[in-house]
């Protein structure tokens, strides 16, 4: 699993560090990671390190001390190294250490930044050192103006220190211009920033430096599910199993005007393995689904009362159905696990529990805040998709799960789960049905005490389990696209391999 924190968090962890004068080991540590991983970036890029042309874009804090440390180990193995001091002010040991390594280094100015954009862009890489996690804000100046003119001129093979400046180490939004990295060498923890939000897709892959802050880093403010997690909690039956102890999921979704999305959900929960789909829903739609999903036991008539299952998934392509509006309240009302989705999201009562997970993109999730009195603009939640979902959990009192390019799971403790295991792909119709069917196969089936074992404890146990969704929905899109064009029953027909292939390990 992968940890991240907010940058106060990191700092606080530093603090004690820092008083007790382990303020330049710790930078050497930084330093010392850096390299090694700019190091084997360029070789990786040239096929060799000697000869290499590496810029430094260095600021006034630690983290223009932090990049002309690892510049000044970089040009001793026989690359040609300049450092452009962004600030009038620069770490005074780290630019001595720098100069007596070899390395040139240039102040930047107005008159200057053209010619310096050229410099950049003509490098074999470009270390971004210029703003730390305890910037406020984004770039201003001729700092400013030189991101915007080496954008123009182009971008070599761009490593960002700690993160990319500009970007927002807690929430992940964007302060344009930001320099956006193929590579994000981060020191002490994973920032949160880099795993959600804009900044996700703006930090290229992250490297993650161990300086000795374990012992004083607090619960992370963020977590991500990784392969070997999701084989350790996904639910496999034993020998005396049987449908009903793998589980029953109560679907009540499609109308006569959208039966499609009833036909992707049970699709889907079938495809990941629940022992029994309970399909409520208009006799047309009946009749489809078990054409498309014969396993699936359908009703028209039957009620939420009337139907014994483990969990719900209740909303997608209702539409102005009233019949299926009023089994979407009943579901609501059971205090069983319920995923609530799209046309559900517009019936929510006034009270819910964090067994209840809601699915919003987006603009489905400005309507739910909208009814909590909170006005909030669609490009604001895209801009700072953690800091949305946490706020409409801890208002509703249910999990959230916002979809995006880096999916966001918050639950109503406060504890996030980000992930981002998805395609570009996978942004077709239907895509969002599947994801609901895969949610609520899990929330019938996964043991509650794996995921305690596992370090999640309620209240948060939907809220991993919504994170297992997203990564298995992302990571089956992924694999039936191997990068083509895909539609919502590709990811569908994906999944049971997808899931062979996890458990394998």
């Amino acid at each position: 699993m992968i940890r991240a924190w907010t940058g106060a968090q990191v700092r606080e962890a530093e603090r004690p560090l820092l008083d007790a004068g382990e303020g330049p080991a710790l930078m050497a540590r930084a330093a010392h990671g850096l390299a090694v991983s700019v190091l084997r970036a360029l070789r990786a890029r040239r096929g060799r390190v000697s000869g290499a042309r590496l810029v430094v874009l260095a600021g006034s804090g630690n983290n223009g001390g932090d990049a002309l440390f690892a510049a000044a180990a970089v040009a001793r193995r026989g690359v040609r190294t300049t450092a452009v001091l962004t600030s009038a002010r620069c770490h005074p040991e780290a630019l001595a250490v720098f100069t007596a390594a070899g390395g040139l280094a240039v102040q930047l100015r107005e008159e200057n930044t053209a010619d310096l954009a050229s410099l950049c862009a003509g490098a074999d890489m470009l270390v971004d050192g210029i703003l730390g996690t305890g910037a406020a804000g984004g770039l201003r100046g001729p700092a400013a103006g030189l991101v915007r003119a080496i954008a123009e001129a182009g971008v070599p093979l761009v490593v960002a220190c700690d993160l990319p400046s500009g970007t927002s180490a807690d929430t992940g939004e964007l302060f344009e211009p930001v320099l956006r990295a193929d590579l994000t060498v981060t020191f002490g923890g994973t920032k949160a920033g880099l795993l959600t939000g804009p900044a996700a897709g703006a930090a290229g892959s992250v490297e993650t430096i161990d300086i000795g802050l374990g012992p004083h880093l607090p619960q992370p403010a963020l977590r991500r599910l990784e392969p070997s997690d999701l084989r350790g909690l996904w639910p496999v039956p034993g020998r005396d199993s049987h449908k009903y102890t793998r589980g029953v999921l109560g679907i009540v979704a499609g109308s006569e005007q959208y039966p499609g999305a009833a036909l992707l959900c049970t699709q889907a929960a079938a495809a990941t393995g629940v022992g029994m789909v309970r399909y409520l829903g208009p006799r047309d739609v009946c009749r489809l689904v078990n054409a498309s999903t014969p396993e699936a036991v359908c009703s028209s008539s039957d009620s939420v009362a009337d139907s014994r299952v483990q969990a719900w998934l209740v909303g997608p392509g209702t539409g102005t159905d009233k019949e299926q509006a009023q089994r979407v309240l009943d579901a609501l009302a059971s205090g069983l696990p319920v995923v609530a989705d799209a046309s559900a999201l517009d019936e929510l009562p006034g009270e819910l529990g964090p067994q209840v997970v809601l699915t919003p993109h987006a603009g489905e999730l400005v309507r739910i805040l909208a009814r909590q009195d909170v006005e909030v603009a669609r490009e604001q939640v895209e801009a700072s998709p953690s800091e949305f979902a946490a706020l409409a959990a801890g208002l509703t009192g249910a999990t959230v799960l916002l979809k995006g390019a880096a999916t966001v799971i918050a639950s109503p403790s406060g504890t996030l789960f980000s992930q981002d295991n998805a395609t570009p792909w996978m942004a077709t119709a239907g895509s969002g049905d599947t994801l609901a069917g895969i949610l609520g196969a899990l929330a019938a089936t996964v043991d509650r005490a794996d995921l305690d074992a596992a370090g999640i404890e309620p209240p948060d146990h939907t809220a991993g389990i919504a994170a297992m969704a997203a990564a298995v929905h992302g990571l089956a899109g992924t694999e039936a696209s191997a990068g083509g064009p895909i539609t919502a029953s590709d990811i569908s027909r994906a999944l049971p391999e997808t899931i062979r292939a996890l458990l394998r390990g």
